[in-house]
């Protein structure tokens, strides 16, 4: 990559073209457009949209910044991924999938140390980067409130391809959620795409049928940290879109049928089966979340799990929940218990009990 280039190497503009129009950001940008235009004319800024290369597909702006962003071929066919453009902005946000801003000669390409670039990712529901939403001035343009623009902007689109998923037909369900050492839920066989944040909200509604009142909620979910109201009723409106409805208004409750990994463990230990139980029970709740609701929940399920196992008889069930407790030296204690002297799987019970005593 030669820091001494002029400008950005170019893709065909047939090939944009057709980009452009396939591409999953073109009608919620062209949705914001007038929103995109006005901010970006107000504030003497170049507004451009790539996609996951880091081509350029849209851009706007007033006349004066376009013309100057163009002659670095900041314009729709420009490539600005690292190894056209080296270090900028644009390659950033597709490398660490995080807003950021590159300014005057922190760009590897000396033709930019006149320019200041603010960006933000604009990922799919699925969490992956369409591309990325730029906002570019002059370094003696710039502005401390850019980023939080870019960023809000670049939430703004997210919002509108979400909005654009196709709902569930009335009536459909149960809703299918797998939380157990996995994070899934589905409905009628069409994985629902959710953010972490809604996967918690319907697994404690699955596992409390009551509900919650909406102060309640936000507590489990965000615990003493100081979160809007709006915060909390934005993530229940994807989540009760995504099921076609499916949750009460004033007390937040399922009103859709729900297949539940956890619940069904906690239903099979309450009948002392704890051969089903163990046969759903996949590992810890959502182990990614640290909600203090699921938290609380996760601990009630090890716990009850456990001491099912540590109180029966059956050597397969010590050894099975063991896999998902390697650090447990009591339940590979008990698996050589109850294991007669000549099972072979004694060897495996006294390896997990060697490692977990060692760490």
């Amino acid at each position: 990559m030669d820091p001494a280039r002029d400008s950005a190497p170019v893709t065909d503009g047939g090939a944009v073209d057709g980009r452009w129009r396939r591409s999953p950001l073109r009608r919620p940008v062209q949705d914001l457009g007038d929103e995109l235009r006005a901010i970006a004319e107000d504030a003497g800024f170049v507004t451009a949209v790539t996609d996951e290369s880091g081509t350029i597909l849209w851009t706007c702006g007033g006349r004066t910044m376009r013309r100057r962003a163009e002659r670095v071929n900041f314009a729709p066919g420009g490539r600005w991924d690292e190894r056209a453009m080296g270090t900028n902005a644009l390659s950033l946000a597709l490398r660490t999938g995080r807003p950021c801003s590159v300014f005057s000669a922190e760009h590897l390409v000396s033709a930019l140390h006149g320019w200041v670039c603010y960006c933000a990712p604009v990922r799919a529901p699925d969490g992956r980067v369409l591309g990325v939403l730029d906002m570019s001035t002059t370094w003696d343009r710039c502005n401390p409130l850019a980023m939080s623009t870019v960023r809000s902007l670049a939430s703004a689109v997210e919002a509108r391809i979400r909005a654009e998923l196709p709902l569930p037909a009335p009536g459909a369900g149960p809703v299918h959620v797998n939380c157990l050492g996995t994070e899934h839920a589905a409905l009628d066989g069409r994985t629902l795409v959710l953010r972490p944040r809604q996967l918690e909200i319907l697994t404690l509604l699955a596992l409390e049928p009551g509900g919650f009142p909406a102060g309640r909620l936000r507590e489990a979910l965000y615990g003493a940290r100081p979160v809007n109201a709006s915060t909390l009723k934005a993530e229940v409106s994807h989540l009760r879109r995504a099921l076609g409805g499916g949750i009460a208004a004033r007390r937040y409750a399922l009103t859709v049928p729900v297949v539940c990994d956890a619940a069904e463990v906690l239903r099979a230990l309450s009948d002392g089966d704890t051969e089903r139980a163990l046969g759903l029970y996949g590992g810890p709740l959502l182990p990614r979340s640290t909600a203090p609701g699921i938290e609380e929940w996760r601990t009630h399920l090890e716990a009850a799990v456990r001491e099912a196992v540590l109180s029966g008889v059956r050597p397969e069930h010590a050894l099975r929940y063991g896999e998902h407790a390697p650090y447990d030296t009591e339940v590979h204690r008990h698996a050589l218990a109850l294991l007669p002297r000549d099972d072979p799987r004694r060897a495996l019970a006294a390896g997990r009990l060697t490692t977990a005593l060692r760490d």
